[in-house]
């Protein structure tokens, strides 16, 4: 038995080993306490994984404004990450490294290349896609590594989702010091913010250089951070990929609307005191909400984090006043999200323009060309996308162009993927994959890059993801995009020696420019913008 155990410890002792055979033990002092991660000698970067920004938003906290985190005595382990946020499945093909899923989520994640004299590092700040319902900090297309090599110190934060990040209720409202509730994942993405101004330093970084960046709902996130006035000071730049909180992308209700809409939810699912709901095991909160069938709780116009609509606060200059970089993806959404089943064929389309667009149906034929099948499946992809997240995330730019003097670059990215390198899969909605079904029929070649496939190019983190038969091509395009990116946290713009030139956005432009990044980027003239124009004249 002794021999047993001693091989048992042999082998753990072994094992322990080989996972850090390339680094030792790093700490650094925090406004809470001493953390310690991990010095990788084969990077040079110091990882901190699993660090507590705010208290456990659990009992009593839930469903409150993140409160700040607790002291600690001693030394605090953060060398692997933290619970994900309350989530199902809703997009199998996410791939986390989280440590298990639990409504304790509130922790953040750091890359830093600092040397013991560093000091005054630029920061990014990246927030995760998924809906608002799904995702989190720990997914290896976020990972800050190939970042922190830039220079740049990186964190990724959670932030709670669905009925626990989101549900708004009259209760809640008469409860929280400034009378509203909701939007509980905005205020957790604004302490991560608080946090990194408080502690950033410790990690190299200057907190009067933060840059905040998202991939979808962590666009919108951004778009909405910019917006508000408790976070807009906090941020010197800010980077958009594919969706903004502008109509119609999950956009804001007034908060009577949302007050309504979970009192409704609270009654239906059998409690009428929110002391009720708080005092259930969040096994009982996730159960019904999954009951529910509903796609999470929408952002609310609360007169504390948000005070109006993004429009409306931009038009009035009251947004960060920080330069803007922002794009979206050559064909975010497959066009049979428009056609709805009907075939690619001229006839089809029209037919389904006239339905959509009864009074405005010859305008919107002339800007979608429909000559031939492959047209109508590029203009079917391109104005489901546009319908999608394109068109936010245009208004957004445009919002910004015109009323900010600061410098606003946008992109259109269209590198298309390769092949898979196992055919038994098929690639999802949220950028990684699933299992592919032998009985549908097959898909059509992409006609441009899908919704969130340019997440693990620009944090350059294709070496992460294997399930693609990545190319020489494809790391081309990664390591240009990374280094646009790393250029503008750095300098507030993305251009460099050895990159295509990327002009800014002039305000009223017709034609603004844009960069084109694929196996050979370029800035080209924007030709589609009479798209963008006609949409907002219906969407207002």
């Amino acid at each position: 038995m002794k021999k047993i155990l001693l091989l048992l410890c042999l082998i753990l002792s072994l094992a322990a080993v080989a996972q850090n055979r390339n680094g030792f033990p790093v700490q650094t002092t925090i406004a809470n306490g001493t953390i310690e991660g991990d010095y990788d000698t084969k990077t040079g970067i110091q990882t901190y994984f699993g660090i507590p920004f705010a208290q456990p938003p659990v009992g009593a906290l839930r469903w409150k404004a993140p409160q700040p985190p607790s002291n600690w005595k001693g030394v605090k382990e953060t060398k692997k990450f933290g619970p994900r946020p309350m989530q199902t499945f809703v997009w199998g093909d996410m791939n986390s490294r989280s440590d298990g899923v639990s409504e304790d989520c509130l922790y953040l994640n750091v890359w830093t290349p600092a040397k013991r004299n560093s000091k005054d590092l630029p920061v990014l700040v990246y927030f995760y896609g998924g809906g608002n319902v799904a995702g989190d900090g720990s997914e290896p297309r976020y990972d800050g590594e190939s970042m922190a090599k830039e220079g740049i110190v990186v964190v990724t934060c959670n932030y709670r989702l669905n009925i626990f990040g989101f549900f708004t209720h009259p209760e809640l409202s008469a409860e929280a010091p400034y009378k509203a509730s909701g939007n509980y994942g905005m205020l957790d993405q604004l302490a991560a913010l608080q946090w990194v101004q408080k502690n950033i330093a410790a990690f190299g970084g200057n907190p009067a250089k933060v840059t905040i960046a998202g991939e979808s709902a962590g666009s919108i996130g951004v778009s909405y951070q910019m917006a508000s006035p408790l976070s807009r000071r906090l941020i010197a730049g800010a980077i958009g990929e594919s969706g903004a909180g502008i109509n119609p992308t999950m956009s804001p209700i007034t908060l009577a609307e949302g007050e309504k809409i979970g009192a409704e939810f609270a009654k239906t699912a059998g409690y009428s005191t929110i002391k009720e709901l708080r005092a259930l095991p969040a096994r009982d909160i996730y159960e019904m909400y999954n009951e529910s069938k509903r796609f999470g709780f929408p952002v609310v116009i609360d007169g504390y984090f948000l005070p109006k609509t993004i429009p409306e606060i931009f038009s009035a200059g009251q947004q960060a006043q920080i330069p803007l970089l922002l794009g979206w993806n050559s064909a975010e959404i497959p066009g049979v999200a428009f056609m709805q089943g009907a075939p690619f064929e001229e006839q089809a389309f029209v037919e389904k323009v006239k339905k959509e667009y009864p009074a405005d149906f010859e305008e919107v034929l002339k800007l979608y060309p429909h000559g031939s099948a492959k047209e109508v499946e590029i203009s079917a992809t391109a104005l489901a996308s546009d319908r999608f997240i394109a068109y936010s995330t245009w208004k957004w730019f445009d919002l910004q162009r015109n009323n900010s003097i600061q410098p606003v670059y946008r992109y259109l990215y269209s590198k298309k993927r390769p092949p898979l390198v196992d055919n038994t899969l098929a690639s999802g909605l949220a950028g990684g994959v699933t299992k592919k079904d032998p009985n549908a029929p097959k898909p059509p070649e992409a006609v441009g890059a899908p919704h969130a496939c340019e997440i693990e190019y620009c944090m350059g983190n294709l070496r992460l993801i294997k399930d693609y038969a990545w190319t020489e091509d494809d790391h081309k395009v990664s390591n240009t995009m990374l280094r646009f990116f790393a250029n503008f946290i750095k300098n507030g713009n993305p251009n460099g020696d050895g990159l295509p030139e990327w002009p800014a956005a002039k305000p009223k432009d017709e034609m603004p420019p844009v960069m084109i990044i694929d196996t050979e980027s370029k800035a080209e003239k924007a030709t589609a913008d009479a798209r963008y124009r006609f949409l907002d004249k219906k969407y207002k």
